[in-house]
């Protein structure tokens, strides 16, 4: 007969794990209805334990086992304490774990315990207790903006129109968080505000011109301090003045007035160009003829000193030897004077005619022999012989002349045949 047939109440049962055991009575609990020796755990049976298990601790009563009446577990009276103790437990638990929480890079914490400021906390891991705490994330590395556009009164009575804007970042958490309620909106109401008290002290032509730099710097200079006075913990990166422009009534007229000043810098300009082209040439001619006019006159006066200190030698010779000095002044003068021209005239004596020699035409053909040989050959050979002759005659004679002259003491200078 198989180990699961029917009718098997007699305890004659066998199942292929037990090895031939029996079941227990049928009157007595056996924990559980059964006693595996040897065999694997019976699933059924671990499942009723457990439901026991958290019945007992839920304050239930245990299940009954088998034929033989109530468990050994089951007469248990029910605690009224242990479910509201694990509801807390459960409770207090998810409180814990909703206190983590994570704070960005670019973030700081402001942590209010009850309203009241605790701390800044970093970024990173953070824990707080829920429903003590209030943490107010605050980005501090992201630039926020604020523009406007108003139309105001300028300090000459004029009406115009700015469009500008301010690019802030959040510098104290603390002070952004709790010292302002709303600080975006006071940044927008003071930037208004300094915006209109620059404004109103400036002229409506250097707004729309040149004075719009400056108008951004001492926007931006006011602007900060107004923040710095309401602690709202923010600081100003850049303020652009994006545009400055009149009403549309007079934008017309006001156009023709910029093209005419534009007009009026740009002949300016073009004047200081050409000025700076002609101004530095004339100067450099300027100081040439400064320079050239001191060169002339440092040579003159070189040359002069020169002579004079020719002259003071020449004088010191002279009273030395005055006849010698005489004749060699008297030569080199001849010299000087006959040196540049191109005739020589020959007194040869009283009877002879006046010999005049062509010395420009000797003198171009001094440089070649040949030439000199044709100048010779165009003379007559008698001539030439004559006028040797004669030459040196009258130099015997002017020299023993003038040997007798400067012997009798006399303090001319006179010469034979000139």
């Amino acid at each position: 007969m198989a180990w699961n047939e029917p009718g098997g109440g007699n305890g004659n049962q066998h199942d292929p794990w037990s090895g031939g055991g029996r079941r227990g009575g049928s009157g007595g609990g056996n924990k559980g209805g059964g006693d595996n020796q040897g065999g694997p755990p019976d699933l059924d049976e671990a499942l009723k334990k457990f439901q026991d298990k958290l019945n007992n601790m839920l304050g239930g009563r245990g299940s009954r086992g088998g034929k033989g009446g109530r468990g050994g577990r089951g007469g248990r009276s029910r605690n009224p304490f242990t479910l509201p103790g694990l509801l807390i437990i459960i409770a207090l638990a998810i409180w814990a774990a909703s206190g983590f929480y994570l704070v960005d890079q670019s973030e700081r914490g402001v942590v209010l315990r009850f309203g009241k400021f605790q701390e800044v906390v970093s970024p990173g891991l953070q824990w707080n207790p829920p429903l003590i705490d209030d943490v107010r994330m605050v980005n501090v590395t992201r630039v926020r903006s604020v523009s406007q556009t108003q139309s105001m009164l300028t300090q000459d009575e004029n009406i115009v129109s700015v469009e500008i804007s301010a690019q802030y970042q959040v510098a104290d958490p603390r002070a952004y968080v709790l010292n302002v309620r709303d600080p975006e909106l006071s940044l927008a109401n003071a930037l208004d505000s300094a915006l209109r008290h620059v404004v109103g002290g400036t002229d409506m032509i250097d707004i729309l011109t040149s004075g719009r730099e400056i108008l951004g710097s001492a926007v931006s200079n006011r602007l900060q301090s107004y923040m710095d006075s309401y602690g709202t913990g923010i600081s100003l990166v850049t303020l652009n003045v994006e545009s400055t422009s009149p009403p549309d009534a007079v934008q017309d007229a006001f156009d023709d007035v910029i093209r005419a000043r534009e007009d009026r810098q740009r002949t300016i300009n073009e004047a200081m160009a050409y000025a700076n082209a002609i101004i530095p040439a004339a100067q450099g001619q300027a100081q040439r003829v400064v320079e050239q006019g001191q060169g002339y006159r440092e040579s003159v006066v070189a040359e002069a000193r020169g002579q004079a200190s020719r002259f003071s030698a020449l004088l010191a010779q002279y009273r030395d030897a005055p006849q010698i000095m005489r004749e060699r002044l008297y030569l080199d003068a001849i010299s000087e004077v006959l040196g540049q021209t191109n005739k020589v005239l020959v007194d040869v004596g009283q009877n002879s005619p006046l010999m005049v020699l062509p010395m420009d035409k000797l003198s171009r053909s001094s440089g070649s022999s040949a030439a000199a040989s044709d100048a010779d050959h165009q003379l007559d050979p008698k001539v030439l012989e004559r006028i040797r002759a004669e030459s040196r005659a009258a130099g015997e004679s002017s020299t023993s002349s003038s040997s007798v002259r400067s012997s009798g003491g006399s303090t001319g200078i006179q010469r034979e045949g000139r």
